[in-house]
């Protein structure tokens, strides 16, 4: 990564640790910089060409989604490269009810203000095989709402609404998609559920401003793809609806998350790594609320790395930054640095462990190395960092980083050490560097309330919403 391409980045997302970083760049040509998206970054644009404005049909409330599923995969169909599908509130109100779609390479979904994409809640449309809308024990029985497959450019842009309908009671069932997932759980079983998008084998796709919620399943799937942009998107599910992820990027490279707000019944973000490696990430600039945290893992068999995480925050996260796996699932985490953090409200703000699932067997043993914790600012809870072993001893460096007073560590198998902006409080058995300054940026400005939404349970009740988010989690 030259070190031209690093500034225009850096440029796109300015923060308080602008200078510090040009600084060190100065330096790139002896020093290798941490990793990050390798692409020059910037906010995506509305389309310019458009081949198609719709407005909902008339037929749409009174229950007729087939015909609105055909009008729409016919409007995307009919595009060409470089245009867009224009989806407008028109005079009958904005909601678009809706099967499966299919978006060609591309060609971009453009939701106005105050239109709203639903997912029919019918497991028939999303059957693959009889099994969608039950529960089994490999859970892969429904194809998503909307899918990318093997496409290059395109996207979903635009101010409107995508819904999944997780809270709606499925066509011939007495129960939600929601209802299904917990049944799952108490069962032992995997919910057939469908995602909400899945991106797959894809390059070069946007995500701009555009609004997620009430996923059945995972909102965003990513898998083997090369260049992903998110930026200014909404990602919005109650706190106890199970499995249902934001943003999960997987076997995938070069991925910018920015400017958005995700809040989850699971992982706010999770980048994995079960059939290829995923690197080059960045997530600048994001408001994380009630979910599980920001996460890697917990499959990392095929290494996660170069990861940056910066200008982020993590507001009532049972875990914070969180790295995840077991021998049944681990490989190497490596060159992961998060920077310019703040979080409170969290069970265990720092939860770095391989013993994700402790009955887990196998020998994929997961190996955590070059993490750095600079300027990361904490209330209490508890700070894990757990490796495997003597031998595969986890390697973290502390570098301007406070708690509280009352934070409580359990430390285990690791290799720690402590940069010159020193750790308050201090890890076990770890004296102060020289010069320790141990003065990190604050917080108070960097909160922020989560942007309007039907969501809103809790959401001016702190107190209720971290009760809310202390439900068991199931590895999975």
């Amino acid at each position: 990564m030259t070190t031209e391409r690093r500034y225009e980045l850096i440029s796109s997302f300015p923060s308080p640790l602008t200078n510090f970083v040009l600084f060190f760049l100065l330096l790139a040509n002896v020093v290798p910089a941490w990793a990050q998206d390798r692409r020059t970054v910037s906010e995506p644009a509305l389309p310019v060409h458009v081949c198609c404005t719709l407005s909902p049909m008339i037929a749409s409330f009174g229950g007729d989604d087939q015909a609105e599923t055909r009008r729409l995969q016919a409007a995307i169909d009919h595009c060409a490269v470089g245009e867009a599908v224009h989806l407008v509130a028109g005079d009958r109100g904005g909601r678009f009810l809706s099967g499966p779609l299919t978006i060609k390479s591309g060609i971009t979904l453009w939701l106005e203000h105050g239109v709203v994409l639903a997912a029919i809640a019918d497991p028939r449309a999303y059957d693959r095989g009889g099994r969608c809308g039950t529960i089994d024990d490999k859970g892969d029985g429904c194809r998503p709402f909307i899918l990318f497959a093997g496409t290059r450019g395109g996207g979903i842009v635009g101010d409107g609404v995508i819904d999944g309908q997780g809270g709606a009671t499925m066509a011939g069932h007495d129960e939600t998609w929601w209802q299904l997932a917990r049944r799952a759980q108490a069962k032992g079983g995997e919910q057939n559920n469908p995602r909400l998008i899945e991106v797959d084998h894809a390059k070069e796709i946007s995500f701009y401003k555009v609004k997620l919620r009430n996923s059945p399943n995972f909102h965003v799937v990513l898998n083997r793809v090369e260049g992903a942009t998110f930026w200014g998107v909404q990602i919005d599910t109650p706190a106890d609806s199970r499995n249902t992820d934001g943003i999960d990027p997987g076997a995938s490279q070069d991925i910018t998350i920015a400017h958005s707000f995700i809040r989850t019944g699971d992982d706010n973000i999770a980048l994995k790594a079960g059939n290829g490696p995923t690197s080059h990430v960045s997530i600048v600039d994001v408001h994380l609320y009630w979910g599980h945290g920001l996460s890697i893992g917990s499959e990392t068999v095929a290494g996660v790395s170069d990861i940056l995480v910066r200008d982020v925050t993590l507001d009532g996260t049972t875990s914070g930054l969180r790295i995840k796996s077991d021998i049944s699932r681990g490989g190497t985490v490596s060159n992961v640095r998060y920077e310019n953090v703040c979080l409170r409200g969290n069970r265990k703000p720092i939860d770095f462990d391989t013993h994700y699932d402790d009955k887990a067997r196998g020998r994929s043993i997961p190996i955590y190395r070059d993490i750095v914790l600079h300027d990361v600012v904490g209330e209490s809870g508890t700070l894990v960092i757990r490796g495997q072993d003597q031998a595969h001893a986890l390697g973290v460096k502390f570098d301007g980083v406070r708690f509280g007073k009352d934070v409580t560590w359990q430390v285990e198998y690791a290799n720690l050490a402590i940069g010159p902006g020193g750790a308050v409080p201090r890890p076990p058995g770890l004296a102060a560097p020289a010069g320790d300054r141990s003065v990190v940026s604050p917080c108070d400005r960097r909160w922020a309330p989560f942007p309007d939404s039907p969501n809103e349970q809790a959401e001016t009740a702190p107190a209720v919403k971290r009760k809310t988010l202390q439900h068991t989690e199931v590895p999975s």
